[in-house]
């Protein structure tokens, strides 16, 4: 019994071993148009606006991240950043309070050179429906252990999210609480602990294997600017002659993110992903794919498609979601060909996913 007694006061100790920061603490890095202390609902907060503020040497990898959120009615996506490694590179946890209720009330991505992939990541594993109240405080608790984290609302013992994979590599950054959009959040009561020995109640169902004929690496050029495209139905030598090549698999949903290459600027933003296919024979082969923002379709240098799945470009509730939308009918040669798809990005994920059907 008195073994017993110990082990649970070490357990308890270890469990609830969270630093809290104020938010008046010089260890904040404020990088927001308006960040400022003030009573909200009862509790010391912080109003934010257009920005955030940043915990430069939380040194944060495993463990928990607590903080309390008030919402307000509008539009926008307040969220907890960590892990960062900088301003463009970090995984990202957000809630849409307008979408309260509905299944993408709140979501996680990845952020890679400072593009944000939720048109990539969506459905079991990166968003829930939950309910997102406005005007009182809502309890945010987040625990994250190498690949996978749980998100905890409002001191409740049952996750409602639990990620079963984050996408960027393990490795200790800062952490940030961030409202880019001109509509308010209060943020309150923040704490965290970095704990390698912190521990998941959730455990990830098997991956299901992706259909036969799904191409899981792509090799992708350096980026360019999408007008060099205007009107080009036919590739020439010249357009293929600066081009710089890297190798860049699909996740276990068959998508590749291209952002994890590069970043997009105005004048920059469009990739060409290359397939080699190998023909026995000449013959015609089904290609289902799906690509955000827009995309051309050359085999063996002949434009056979071009097309936008841009945000709400299907209906005024499509997210410009990646999946086998569109599809198009290969006359394969015998021996080598070449698909090349000319991918562009706006905002929202800069992605591709395609398979070969016979």
């Amino acid at each position: 019994m008195f073994r017993l007694f110990i082990i649970l006061i070490i357990f308890s100790t270890h469990a609830t071993a969270q630093t809290a920061i104020p938010f008046d603490s010089p260890r904040w890095t404020i990088q927001a148009e308006e960040a400022v202390q003030e009573a909200h609902l009862g509790q010391p907060a912080l109003r934010v606006k257009r920005g955030g503020v940043v915990l430069k040497d939380a040194n944060f990898r495993n463990g928990v991240i607590e903080f309390d959120i008030a919402l307000s009615n509008g539009r926008y996506f307040p969220s907890v950043n960590f892990r960062m490694q900088d301003e463009f590179n970090y995984e990202q946890y957000y809630l849409r309070p307008h979408q309260s209720g509905n299944p993408d009330a709140m979501q996680y991505t990845p952020v890679w050179n400072g593009l944000g992939g939720w048109q990539l990541y969506y459905g079991a594993g990166y968003n829930n429906p939950v309910p997102l109240p406005v005007d009182r405080w809502l309890h945010v608790r987040l625990v994250v252990k190498d690949k996978q984290a749980e998100v905890y609302l409002n001191k409740k013992d049952t996750p409602v999210l639990f990620i079963r994979e984050l996408k960027r590599d393990v490795a200790s950054g800062m952490i940030a609480l961030v409202n880019g959009a001109p509509a308010t959040a209060w943020f309150s009561n923040f704490s965290y602990s970095a704990d390698d020995q912190v521990t998941l109640k959730s455990r990830p169902e098997p991956v299901a294997p992706l259909p036969a004929g799904t191409i899981t690496a792509w090799q992708v050029s350096n980026v360019f600017t999408e007008k060099s495209l205007a009107g080009k139905t036919w590739l020439k030598p010249e357009d293929a002659g600066a081009l710089t090549w890297k190798t860049l698999e699909a996740d276990y949903n068959g998508i590749t993110d291209l952002s994890m290459l590069a970043g997009v600027t105005q004048d920059s933003n469009t990739v060409f992903v290359r397939k080699i296919i190998e023909a026995d024979q000449p013959g015609i082969r089904k290609l289902s794919f799906g690509f955000s923002d827009r995309a051309k379709v050359y085999l063996n240098n002949k434009l056979l498609y071009a097309g936008e799945d841009v945000f709400m470009s299907r209906d005024y509730r499509f997210l410009g979601t990646v999946g086998y939308w569109d599809a198009v009918y290969l006359d394969l040669k015998k021996g080598r060909n070449e698909l090349w798809i000319a991918v562009s990005e706006t905002f929202g994920g800069w992605g591709v996913k395609a398979k070969l059907e016979e």
